[in-house]
C-alpha cells in the first residue's frame, strides 16, 4: 500500500528521528543520558573527549529532532532524555548489533574452512 499525502508527515518525522541517531557520538551520547537521570555538558565533554563546540553541534541536533531537552542551571547546563523510550530503542539497538556482530564471527569463522588460495606476487 502506497504512502498516503496524509502519512508522509509521519514518516518524515519518523526518518527524522533516525536522523538524529546517525552518527556515532550522538549514539554515544544518548547512552550517557540513558544511564542516568540527567548530565550535565561538563561530564558529557570529559566521557566523550569533545571540544565544547563539537559537543554543542550534536547536542543541537539531538533537541531539533527532539531526543534530549536542557536546562540550564546557573552556569551549568544539563541534559536529559525526553521520553525513556529512547533508552529502550538504543537497547532494541545493541541486540540488533550483537546479532549482526555474532553473524559476522560465524562467517568469519567459515572463512578458515575455505581452499587456500596461491600466493600473490
Amino acid at each position: 500500500m502506497p504512502i498516503t499525502r496524509q502519512q508522509l508527515p509521519l514518516y518524515e518525522v519518523k526518518a527524522n528521528l533516525f536522523k538524529g541517531l546517525a552518527h556515532p557520538v550522538r549514539i554515544r551520547i544518548l547512552e550517557l543520558l540513558s544511564n542516568a537521570p540527567e548530565v550535565s555538558v561538563a561530564t558529557m565533554q570529559q566521557e566523550t573527549g569533545l571540544e565544547a563546540s563539537n559537543l554543542s553541534q550534536h547536542l543541537a541536533v539531538l533537541r531539533r529532532h527532539r531526543l534530549v531537552v536542557s536546562e540550564r542551571r546557573a552556569s551549568h547546563v544539563f541534559y536529559r532524555l525526553t521520553d525513556r523510550a529512547v533508552a529502550d530503542l538504543l537497547t532494541a539497538a545493541r541486540t540488533l548489533l550483537l546479532g549482526v556482530l555474532q553473524s559476522d564471527q560465524a562467517l568469519l569463522a567459515d572463512v578458515e574452512d575455505l581452499p587456500a588460495l596461491p600466493e600473490s606476487r
